[in-house]
């Protein structure tokens, strides 16, 4: 592992190495995993939405945080099975920039940091409110909020902007490697194009990184790994990324399944019919799928995987995954209701097990992968199975219409927020009694802003000195928002709309 990816740091362009006293053999990935797992923004992930609330279903219920920790798990798990392989992956984990478990471990902790509350609905609907109500160009996304968070938004002893970590840990938190513009305009297919860029041309990639204001931090996280190529993520990565969709896929059934959600009929309606008329299926236009019969909404997911992943995308494959997992987790797990007691809680335990197990080991590194993988990647039977197991979530789970009317209700929330705290401040006569983090917030963005104007002026495109000023605003109202828990916005929002009467416990923490 090259010195310059283990010894330096970098804040706003500035490097530090590691102090003199520190102790001998200490470890700076370690420092790095605990500067995360320390911050509030990473205990505040307890009390937000991984995909149903917790309201109602008690500790059954994953929530942000226990999330992040089984990922931890699970990447490096991975880590150390890629470093213990054959002699040829491990030469190749060598030759593409190293995989250090604590590494994975730090990135997984961190990867969730930028989400904002009420899961991913409130995801997509700040960001709708950050491009249209707040006009910021770049919006608001997860992923590049957690990398804001950990360069600009939190700080440490060695530094009041950012968590100063290594450019390994900083890099294997980029998912996305590239900016919300960085592919606009572009007219290939989306099988073509990296997985997550999903191009909209009049808002960009669907999925991203880095904010204008944090493009220089990611490229700079990025620049130590020579072997890695541009929109490419690093190796340590590409292994966060897989255990974050192992433990969505596996453990979050856990959650549909110990909560009641997953209903046995249904989802063997889907499966067998899909299984038994797949040809009949096969012959029917996409537009004649209707997704109230069974085996309609498989069919429409193998069309879409065809579509944007044929690179992969097999049909025998495919069927033997509707096979495995209809066998597994329908006709077995879902056969016996649960009913809270250890034999239920030991069933559930051999099923997440089983299905871990199976998907950690099938684990492989390539030199030269697809653009739309990463240099680790799921044999393709498992990637298969991971493709089966989300559909699970999003038809059964997601698509629910009972889930839908509460999100719905949620989002409203945070456009409320947002309305609220612009009003506030765009009024001369009341704004300097807006909230201190916010107004400091503003102030920093506000700065960061002016750089990239003068640095970058690409990145902003017909963007002048007096815009700054207003980018800035906006950019901290999103950054306030998005780091709320999920009670805390809806205690806000109550204040700032006049229907709270608790005053002092309610404004707590402002």
């Amino acid at each position: 592992m090259s010195s310059s990816r283990q010894m330096n740091h970098t804040t706003g362009g500035r490097d530090r190495t590691i102090p003199e006293a520190a102790q001998p053999g200490a470890d700076e990935f370690r420092v790095d995993v605990e500067r995360i797992r320390f911050s509030p923004y990473f205990s505040r992930l307890s009390a937000v939405t991984q995909v149903i609330p917790q309201a109602g279903s008690g500790a059954l219920i994953h929530n942000r945080l226990t999330h992040s920790l089984k990922v931890s798990a699970v990447a490096r798990t991975i880590a150390i099975a890629l470093n213990n392989a054959d002699e040829r992956t491990v030469a190749l984990v060598r030759e593409l920039g190293g995989c250090d478990p604590v590494v994975v471990q730090a990135a997984a902790a961190a990867h969730d940091l930028g989400h904002p509350p009420f899961g991913h609905l409130g995801e997509q609907e700040l960001d709708r409110v950050a491009r249209g109500m707040l006009g910021l160009p770049d919006g608001f996304e997860g992923n590049a909020q957690s990398f804001r968070i950990l360069t600009a938004l939190d700080s440490c002893d060695a530094t009041a902007r950012g968590l100063n970590l290594s450019r390994a840990v900083r890099a294997a938190v980029l998912k996305y490697p590239w900016t919300r513009h960085e592919f606009a305009g572009s007219r290939a297919e989306p099988h073509d194009l990296p997985r997550g860029v999903g191009i909209t041309p009049q808002i960009g990639a669907a999925k991203f990184s880095a904010y204008a204001i944090e493009a220089a931090e990611m490229a700079d996280a990025r620049s130590v790994f020579g072997a890695i190529a541009p929109h490419q993520q690093t190796l340590e990565c590409s292994v966060m990324d897989l255990a974050d969709d192992i433990a969505y896929a596996v453990h979050d059934l856990d959650d549909f399944y110990r909560a009641g959600i997953l209903q046995y009929t249904q989802i063997s309606q889907e499966f067998r019919g899909w299984l038994e008329h797949g040809r009949e299926l096969a012959a029917l236009d996409i537009t004649q799928l209707d997704l109230r019969r069974p085996g309609h909404a498989l069919e429409r997911t193998w069309r879409h995987l065809q579509a944007k992943d044929p690179w992969i995308a097999d049909a025998q494959a495919f069927r033997e995954s509707v096979q495995r997992v209809g066998h597994d987790l329908v006709d077995g797990l879902l056969a016996v209701p649960y009913d809270g007691g250890l034999d239920a809680d030991r069933m559930v335990k051999a099923f997440t097990r089983r299905w871990m197990a199976r998907l950690q080991a099938s684990v492989t590194v390539e030199r030269q992968p697809s653009v739309r993988s990463g240099h680790a990647r799921l044999g393709d039977a498992a990637w298969h199975d991971v493709v089966v197991l989300k559909f699970v979530h999003e038809r059964f789970v997601l698509d629910r219409p009972d889930l839908a009317v509460y999100q719905r209700g949620q989002t409203r929330i945070l456009r409320s927020l947002a309305e609220g705290f612009n009003a506030w401040l765009n009024d001369p006569h009341d704004a300097a009694r807006a909230p201190r983090r916010l107004l400091d917030s503003i102030e920093a963005a506000t700065v960061e802003y002016e750089q990239v104007l003068a640095d970058a002026p690409e990145l902003l495109p017909q963007t002048d000195a007096g815009e700054i000023r207003r980018l800035g605003q906006a950019r901290a109202i999103v950054d306030y928002i998005a780091s709320l828990t999920d009670a805390q916005a809806i205690s806000i929002n109550s204040m700032l709309s006049g229907t709270s009467e608790a005053l002092w416990e309610a404004g707590r923490g402002l």
